[in-house]
């Protein structure tokens, strides 16, 4: 008997195992293709009062951050708490087999992707939106919204009844699920702590598609991790907002300093204050600017048109304290007095003092006369690498004296706050980090990068200021916190929370133990098993 040559069994073996291989894998390949693609019809089974949309997803893969897009598989229209309860419920039973994953999307406000679900299913909180919102009057009068409501129409809702919220955000275009999730906070903050400070009582949805009414003395636990908790203990579909007697108009006050810590001082004084000074205490920093207060006359009036005249700003830092006082129309003289009495104990620079008149909603919507312009110029839409941190007291004039005096020199590519603010209006049983001191700084880069920019106004050049920034904070131990906070490991996420992980974890594995909401914050991956 004759036998082929060995060479020739060889190549028949391996053309053999070539051939197993390729059927493996396109039988591999076909059985993905089937279970991805059997998910948009369980999908389309379940009974809801709103609907899916399986196509036009490119909208819930864009935020304003505009550098991460992750697509979804699909996006809920709800028009009812219960499509979003049947949803999640119908994910959660699917179990660890599926890679569904949900995010809430409010106005798409999130920086780097967090309102995303890669390959999940991104909820559009604004089909809530509608005939939601109940004022309630009386001694403790509060407003009940959906958690998919902006924060404009929460005020002008709430003006035909003179109330409006306590606490703000800067910009009220923002829905009332996404500031709560996070912590919200402007310049009421001193005073009324942040907007999760100020709420009485959540509707959620867990993990397991539970509707679950909390509040402070009804299921606790979950109302207080689900404040700041960055979405990842439930979704905010009701929430009861306290509201207090609205006022008429507002004061509008602006002054330099050229010394910060002169101007850190009289922040603290204001903040501190056991009589009620201003309503509205905030700051920013101002490095390089020409001509600053010529641009300021588009909406102040110079106390002294004179001497404003004949101050430079060109090649300085200045620090920019910038308060309000709220008033009714009746008591322009005392509050006229009033004002003139707190700022005469202030160290400013006396030729910068600028002074507005302005509606109460024309001070709150301010932010938004900006974003109109920057949309007109097609600058709205364009990479937003924020930084936003908590800065302890002590430590404040370490990180001002290295940031502004070396990191950031020439221009700061955007709006810098900085204002103080009192631990004691934070409830600490929230999910919200901040530091341990009694007072401490926000300090929010909000800068823009030119798309296709190589030079100091791009991304990659901002992207690094950041980081030289987090550095200095680290190896300095200022003991700074991340607001707004964006980390891509668990041991990071860990150091965020220090001592308050463990609560953290434990409130994950009791109310969504599946890591099935908020994937786009990469605090926990949902772990997926093969059938």
């Amino acid at each position: 008997m004759r036998y082929p040559p060995v060479c020739l069994l060889r190549q028949s073996n391996i053309l053999l195992i070539r051939s197993f291989m390729l059927l493996f894998l396109s039988c591999v390949t076909i059985r993905i293709k089937l279970c991805f693609s059997s998910i948009p019809y369980t999908l389309k089974a379940l009974p809801l009062d709103g609907h899916f949309n399986f196509d036009e997803v490119h909208l819930a893969a864009k935020d304003f951050g505009n550098r991460y897009q992750f697509l979804p598989v699909a996006v809920l229209h709800p028009k009812s708490v219960s499509d979003i309860a049947t949803t999640i419920e119908h994910i959660w039973q699917m179990g660890p087999h599926s890679e569904l994953t949900i995010a809430a999307r409010g106005h798409g406000h999130s920086l780097q992707g967090q309102s995303q679900a890669h390959r999940g299913v991104v909820i559009n909180m604004q089909s809530l939106r509608g005939p939601y919102m109940q004022v309630y009057r009386g001694n403790s009068p509060y407003v009940d919204v959906s958690g998919g409501e902006l924060w404009i129409d929460i005020l002008h809702q709430s003006l035909k009844f003179g109330l409006a919220p306590k606490s703000w955000t800067d910009y009220l275009h923002l829905t009332v699920g996404g500031t709560l999730s996070n912590a919200g906070i402007s310049g009421q903050a001193f005073r009324h702590g942040p907007q999760i400070s100020n709420v009485h009582q959540l509707e959620v949805v867990t993990g397991k598609g539970e509707v679950v009414t909390c509040s402070e003395k009804q299921n606790s636990d979950l109302f207080h991790g689900v404040l700041g908790g960055l979405g990842q203990f439930g979704i905010i579909t009701r929430a009861r907002i306290l509201l207090e007697p609205a006022p008429d108009k507002v004061k509008w006050i602006r002054v330099l300093y050229s010394d910060f810590s002169t101007f850190a001082i009289d922040q603290e004084k204001l903040i501190s204050a056991a009589e009620n000074t201003f309503d509205y205490i905030e700051g920013f920093v101002i490095i390089n600017r020409t001509g600053l207060l010529n641009n300021w006359r588009s909406s102040f009036n110079p106390q002294d048109p004179v001497q404003a005249s004949q101050f430079k700003s060109d090649g300085r830092t200045l620090f920019c304290l910038e308060v309000a006082k709220y008033f009714h129309l009746d008591e322009i003289d005392v509050v006229n007095q009033e004002i003139e009495n707190y700022m005469s104990q202030l160290s400013y620079i006396t030729s910068t003092l600028f002074l507005s008149e302005v509606t109460y909603v024309e001070f709150l919507d301010r932010v938004h006369v900006s974003e109109v312009m920057l949309r007109s110029k097609g600058l709205w839409e364009v990479p937003h690498p924020w930084l936003n941190l908590f800065i302890p007291k002590s430590k404040i004039q370490d990180f001002a004296d290295e940031v502004f005096g070396n990191i950031l020199k020439e221009t700061s590519n955007g709006p810098i706050l900085i204002y103080p603010v009192n631990k004691s209006k934070w409830n600490n049983r929230t999910s919200a980090v901040i530091p341990e001191e009694d007072i401490f700084y926000l300090v929010a880069f909000l800068t823009s990068a030119v798309p296709s920019s190589t030079g100091t106004d791009g991304l990659e050049h901002i992207l690094t200021q950041n980081k030289k920034i987090l550095e200095f904070c680290e190896t300095a131990h200022l003991g700074v916190k991340q607001y707004l906070p964006h980390y891509t490991t668990q041991e990071e996420w860990r150091a965020h929370f220090g001592p308050r992980w463990e609560v953290f974890v434990k409130r994950k594995s009791a109310y969504d133990p599946l890591a099935v909401l908020a994937p786009g914050q990469r605090i926990f991956q949902k772990a997926i098993t093969s059938s």
